[in-house]
């Protein structure tokens, strides 16, 4: 059974999934992939604790800080999702990172000599638990912010929210394309 709470963001509405115990999904409304690990029916329940430890976090990052701390999260997926959302879980608060360094890692953990960069774009745009699982913060290495599911504006607004420094950063003419191309 799945379970689903609303927040209402200055980036708009978001959609909060939990299996009970985890939080499975966080998207905004109507972004592309939104409610991908829902299967079937959902059942609003706004106060699991998992959905107000959430709700604590998003508060304290949509205030401009580092919430410090991580709600209970289950990503569900092959081996290879699993391990870019750990990777992207430990890109720092107003840091980025980019789909090559990612993949090299992925490379390195499973003793391979390469990883496509294109394969973990894949994943990354297909993040299910956004802002927490920070895929907002992996760029292309050119420092193109390319395609984010949310949308390339909103993207912009999380990392200039964080900190990051904008200027060394371009948006190419046609990246609003909701996480579809890579590097």
């Amino acid at each position: 059974m799945h379970y689903v709470s609303h927040y209402e963001s200055p980036l708009g509405a978001m959609t909060m999934a939990s299996d009970g115990e985890h939080l499975t999904g966080l998207w905004f409304d109507g972004q592309k992939y939104d409610r991908s690990t829902i299967d079937g029916n959902a059942e609003l329940k706004p106060h699991l604790p998992v959905f107000t430890q959430t709700a604590q976090w998003l508060d304290a990052y949509f205030e401009g800080t580092d919430p410090g701390f991580t709600p209970p999260i289950s990503v569900k997926g092959s081996d290879f999702k699993k391990m870019v959302s750990s990777i992207m879980l430990s890109i720092p608060f107003g840091a980025t990172s980019t789909y090559a360094r990612i993949a090299a890692e992925v490379a390195r953990r499973t003793g391979r000599k390469q990883m496509s960069a294109q394969a973990v774009g894949g994943a990354v745009g297909r993040n299910p638990i956004v802002l927490i699982v920070p895929c907002h913060r992996v760029l292309a290495s050119d420092g193109s912010l390319r395609g984010y599911a949310g949308g390339v504006d909103r993207k912009e607004w999380l990392l200039e929210r964080e900190g990051v420094n904008m200027p060394g950063l371009s948006t190419p003419p046609d990246a609003d394309d909701g996480g579809e191309r890579r590097e």
